[in-house]
């Protein structure tokens, strides 16, 4: 018979092996990953990248400007550094007339290049799309009805409708939306929709794709939870404000 303690339970020490502890182990384990499995691959993503420019940019630096000549050692990031500069001045340039005939005349003679000129295009096209600050971000997110009535998705309206589109549709008023698909936003389909069939949201661009790209588990506040979240906030500072005051006050006393 086991022992009993003075409060008469069991002196027997408890099953470490047990089903809950290895399930309360698991579930540790499983939200210590992805908090940090982000930080893990953010930080090897960008010295990978580090790496790789500094690489390929610090051989072609002149000796008397590279610091390996003077200390016998890489510097991680003086590659990037000066890819940044001389990016930087080739912009600068590239906006002035003599610029603008150099890149002409470059470009004229990558287009008689049959393979290059190829790649040359759609990487130039791709830089474009995903650089442009001023034409390609979206305005605002919306609620669609998609694939059919009574289905709704979540969709980004990037301008309002022209051209021949809306001339065939008898001038109805309608919005250009793109529908990004789950769980890769990239990808999806470009959709012409009357604009009295689009929902407007509150939450922002970002929220929105976040709540794509995480399948729905990653559900933005409301916008009356937001204004709950600011007034708590602002409250909680004026009781801070109120509590320094009267420690003032009663230091001075």
């Amino acid at each position: 018979m086991a022992a009993k303690g003075k409060d008469g339970s069991d002196d027997k020490p408890r099953d470490l092996r047990g089903p809950g502890f290895w399930h309360a182990a698991r579930a540790n384990f499983l939200t210590g990953l992805v908090v940090v499995a982000p930080i893990v691959l953010t930080l090897w993503l960008t010295w990978a990248f580090i790496t790789f420019v500094d690489e390929q940019v610090v051989p072609l630096v002149p000796a008397f400007y590279n610091p390996r000549t003077y200390i016998d050692a890489d510097i991680p990031g003086f590659g990037l550094v000066i890819f940044l500069i001389f990016t930087t001045m080739v912009g600068y340039f590239a906006k002035r007339v003599f610029g603008r005939q150099l890149i002409r005349l470059g470009e004229s003679i990558v287009s008689r290049m049959p393979v290059v000129r190829t790649i040359y295009k759609a990487v130039k096209q791709i830089a474009e799309t995903v650089l442009s600050q001023t034409q390609s971000s979206f305005r605002q997110a919306c609620l669609i009805e998609y694939p059919r009535r009574g289905i709704w998705a979540i969709a980004f309206i990037a301008t309002d409708t022209r051209g021949e589109i809306v001339e065939k549709r008898g001038g109805e008023e309608m919005v250009s939306v793109f529908l990004p698909t789950t769980p890769n936003p990239t990808s999806g389909f470009l959709l012409f929709v009357p604009k009295k069939d689009v929902i407007l949201l509150d939450m922002t661009i970002e929220e929105a794709a976040k709540l794509v790209i995480s399948a729905g588990l990653v559900v933005p506040p409301t916008k009356a939870e937001r204004e709950a979240a600011a007034r708590n906030t602002e409250a909680r500072k004026r009781a801070i404000a109120r509590a320094a005051g009267a420690r003032n006050g009663n230091s001075k006393v």
